[in-house]
């Protein structure tokens, strides 16, 4: 898709980080731009980078794990600026912490907001996407972690695996109805999501103890000090504006990346043996694959 002026796009997340500087690329670009955030504050503060564009602008506040004030947030949006052409699923957060040391509440906060955030967004928008019939993407923010998890990542990475897997099927369904599917990968950026604690929702808390306080802190504090040496949004967001216009389902931001993605598939075909292939399933798997083949081409069923 083509970022032009006169459409209108919906960024999640976009009170800072990836989120806000995407905003930034969009509206510069002449777009018309809701930036949504589940912190006030983020907004407030992003107010001042659109200045010069307020009247393309509209700042909402938006928790992306609840379902009914996402379809409020669409409503305003729309009402502003008319149909959305791009939505881009980026609200986030982390925990740095071993699965041992995870809780229940840490999987139920990250999985639902991450993944259950980006589910909501496109129920909520991909009807009306497909009721305006104009052209349409979706964006939706995986990360490395999504490729390859590493230690102390199994919270986080599971919330980006499946953000992944969603996404393929989504390009799959959506080709009919010309609706393109772009995933994001970056590697390590210049964010705020060490803060992501600060943002817990309170039905996310569950039992906080000393020790459960001080874990949390920990690998805060781990992120406070990895993350300010990470890539720049804007250089981000420039990278991701260029996937989109290229139409293009993975959009790696970080070369620096590749060899993750190296490793990760010569793991997965090293992983194969040498036993005999049945005919009888080789013919059914490949079945399977040709499905997505023409799926991916367009081409219809049966």
């Amino acid at each position: 898709m083509q970022i032009e002026s006169g459409r209108t796009a919906f960024v999640t997340g976009g009170g800072a980080g990836i989120g806000l500087a995407v905003a930034r690329v969009l509206v510069d670009a002449g777009m018309n731009v809701a930036v949504a955030d589940l912190s006030r504050a983020h907004l407030d503060e992003a107010r001042a980078s659109f200045e010069a564009a307020a009247s393309r602008v509209r700042l909402i506040e938006l928790d992306v794990t609840d379902r009914d004030a996402w379809a409020a947030a669409v409503d305003e949006a729309e009402a502003a600026f008319g149909p959305i052409h791009l939505l881009y699923n980026n609200a986030g957060v982390n925990v740095i912490r071993d699965v041992n040391d995870a809780s229940a509440e840490d999987f139920e906060w990250v999985m639902g907001v991450n993944y259950g955030g980006t589910v909501n967004g496109v129920l909520t928008v991909l009807l009306r996407m497909k009721a305006h019939g104009e052209v349409a993407h979706i964006v939706n923010t995986s990360s490395i972690a999504g490729i390859a998890a590493g230690p102390g990542a199994g919270v986080y990475a599971a919330s980006k695996f499946a953000i992944r897997g969603f996404s393929d099927a989504l390009r799959c369904d959506l080709v009919p109805h010309g609706i393109a599917v772009s995933l994001v990968c970056p590697g390590t950026v210049a964010t705020r999501l060490y803060e992501s604690e600060d943002h817990r929702q309170a039905r996310f808390q569950g039992a906080v103890d000393e020790q459960t306080q001080a874990v949390r802190l920990q690998g805060a504090e781990l992120f406070r000090q990895v993350l300010p040496q990470g890539m720049d949004p804007m250089i981000a967001a420039a990278r991701i504006r260029a996937g989109i216009e290229r139409d293009a389902f993975y959009i790696f931001t970080h070369p620096e990346v590749k060899p993750d993605v190296e490793e990760s598939c010569a793991e997965l075909m090293a992983a194969f043996t040498d036993d005999p292939v049945d005919p009888d399933q080789a013919q059914l798997e490949e079945g399977r694959r040709q499905a997505r083949r023409d799926a991916l081409s367009g081409k219809a069923a049966g």
